[in-house]
């Protein structure tokens, strides 16, 4: 299978145009899940990069102690709180009953802790009856939820070990045999599969896209929850997911760059959201 590296004139490709009259929640419903007792940062992180890119409302569905946490940060966000601390059966089933109607995409697994894989494999069922398009990401990379997945427009977000977990294979140092593992699994699985590292390999079986970024500060944690809220926010503007997981891999990089030329290897995640809006504003079409 042919790959190529993504540049600008392919973003462009797939960026839709905003129309001028479009209302509230138009130009896109995004539902980021996630947090835990110790990472209360990275939904926030999502939820805020999903915004950043355009997108017109964010709900972000956290364990209650993170709540209050969570609010404080942004008034940008609207906030659903889990009735547990983790991700349970009866938290699922009350965040299911609790989710506004024509969500476009939502993206789960950043920090999250999951009681019960079954809470789990209930709210990605749940989602996708709905049409909601999904990144996973993190703790929801297991294999456990793979059956579900096939042809269900989802982005999987995985780095090396997550990629192991998910799908019992390990990535081989050679750059040429990791496409051709991410095209296999793409294909086997019917999903979109992001594999970071320094060159991100992207597919969805049929289509691979190559992202060198070498951007050393990059390893900061909280990138890749940046990440997971671009690929969403992309998602509920382009049901393509293998384009929409290409435009966020691509402002992620972009704004890995201006913040690594600002701070130096320094930088925080919270650097990249400054960064989104800038980076993508030169892409912006109105018509």
């Amino acid at each position: 299978m042919a790959h190529r590296i993504l540049k600008s004139s392919d973003i462009r490709k797939f960026i839709s145009p905003r129309l001028s009259s479009s209302r509230k929640g138009e130009n896109g419903k995004v539902l980021v899940v996630g947090g835990s007792h110790i990472y209360h940062g990275a939904p926030i992180l999502a939820s805020l990069a999903a915004l950043r890119c355009g997108t017109d409302l964010v709900y972000t569905a956290v364990p209650k102690i993170n709540v209050q946490a969570t609010r404080a940060i942004s008034p940008n966000l609207i906030v659903i709180p889990l009735v547990d601390f983790k991700l349970t059966r009866g938290a699922a089933r009350k965040l299911i009953g609790n989710l506004p109607k024509e969500l476009d995409s939502a993206t789960i697994g950043m920090g999250l802790a999951i009681q019960h894989l079954e809470a789990l494999k209930s709210l990605i069922s749940s989602l996708l009856d709905r049409d909601v398009r999904l990144s996973l990401d993190a703790s929801a990379l297991v294999p456990d939820v793979l059956s579900l997945l096939a042809d269900k427009n989802v982005v999987v977000t995985p780095h090396a070990g997550e990629f192991k977990r998910l799908f019992g294979s390990k990535i081989p140092d050679s750059k040429k045999e990791r496409i051709s593992l991410v095209e296999k699994q793409a294909k086997k699985n019917g999903l979109t599969v992001l594999l970071k590292g320094e060159t991100d390999v992207l597919s969805d079986g049929r289509k691979t896209f190559l992202n060198e970024k070498k951007i050393p500060a990059m390893t900061v944690g909280g990138t890749g929850d940046v990440l997971s809220g671009l690929v969403a926010g992309m998602l509920a503007k382009n049901r393509n997911t293998v384009e929409a997981a290409a435009v966020g891999v691509y402002m992620n990089s972009l704004a890995g760059k201006m913040a690594q030329k600002k701070y130096g290897l320094h930088m925080a995640a919270t650097d990249l959201l400054d960064f989104v809006p800038i980076v993508m504003k030169s892409f912006d079409k109105i018509k």
